[in-house]
């Protein structure tokens, strides 16, 4: 299981998984009749390539003045994560984010335990605060107070993803002692890593998380917000290992013959190589790639190009 670099050190790369989630602004047109034979296999050409992890989406449903831009393809990332581990060896599995304030932290843990028991201890608990307001409304929960939802679902988490079969939580929102919940997770500690780049989630992350994962932060705007983060958990005297990510640009490796976009960066492996080591000088640990692709195979191609000609250079 690879472990992830601590500042300085070499980067690490995951990847997003395609299929199991189809936004419009970043799912190519092979993945709307994808299944689960394609995903499966991206998954397993990751695993083979050295990459830190894959990572799944979560939404639970999707209302209609947005599915035109969102879609409604959002699969469970729990169940998808956990068929994923039965046929990979050791990638790790995150989830990129589950919006946990939707759900008891208690059946949030009992889900996540189970998964990083039956996988061996591979599992990276990504999680977000949510935009969608009616995922809110119909499950009963206050959209307006995510923010402090989320909050208190991270200290309830810590402690019912903790070593001890009857965890304990007393908080405003969330109250239990007294409830066994077996079986525990693999890992003494589940890395619990916070989304968001507002303000209030780059705070989240720096005092109450184990990383950062930003959404779609420009390379110039990465350094400002990781020295704010420095900056908060020194103040707060947080102590302990910190993981930094960024999203880089859509990627192609070598010369493309189809129109990849303005902003995919393309070229030799070396040539991507020295470009994504800017990250790296930035303080960042880890880089979520997405590749641009037409099918499958062109996917796969490039995923075993880049673990094995770009990911050594880093």
């Amino acid at each position: 299981m690879p472990a992830l670099p601590p500042e300085g050190r070499r980067l690490a790369y995951g990847i997003q998984l395609p299929v199991q989630s189809q936004s419009t602004i970043y799912a190519e047109p092979w993945e709307a009749t994808a299944g689960p034979d394609d995903l499966l296999a991206v998954a397993r050409a990751a695993d083979r390539a050295g990459f830190a992890y894959v990572a799944c989406c979560d939404h639970v449903a999707i209302p209609r003045r947005l599915a035109s831009a969102m879609s409604t393809i959002w699969y469970d990332p729990v169940a998808t994560l956990a068929f994923l581990a039965a046929a990979t060896e050791r990638v790790r599995l995150l989830s990129h984010v589950a919006v946990v304030g939707l759900r008891h932290p208690l059946l949030t843990a009992k889900q996540y335990a189970t998964l990083d028991h039956l996988s061996g201890g591979r599992l990276i608990l990504g999680v977000g605060a949510g935009h969608v307001r009616e995922e809110f409304e119909a499950l009963g929960v206050d959209f307006e107070r995510r923010g402090p939802v989320l909050d208190e679902s991270i200290d309830a988490l810590r402690a019912a993803l903790g070593p001890e079969e009857f965890p304990e939580h007393h908080g405003k929102l969330y109250d239990f002692e007294g409830l066994g919940q077996l079986p525990r997770p693999a890992q003494q500690h589940v890395p619990l890593w916070v989304g968001g780049s507002s303000p209030a989630a780059v705070r989240r992350a720096a005092l109450r998380g184990d990383g950062w994962l930003p959404q779609g932060d420009p390379r110039d705007r990465l350094p400002e917000q990781i020295a704010r983060i420095r900056r908060l958990r020194e103040d707060a005297a947080v102590e302990g290992a910190f993981t930094v990510g960024a999203i880089t640009e859509p990627l192609y490796i070598g010369t493309p013959a189809w129109e990849v976009g303005r902003r995919t960066l393309t070229g030799r492996p070396e040539e991507l190589a020295e470009s994504l080591r800017a990250y790296r000088a930035m303080g960042v640990d880890q880089i979520q790639v997405r590749f641009r692709n037409r099918g499958r195979a062109e996917l796969v191609d490039q995923i075993e190009v880049f673990g094995a000609e770009v990911g050594p250079l880093l």
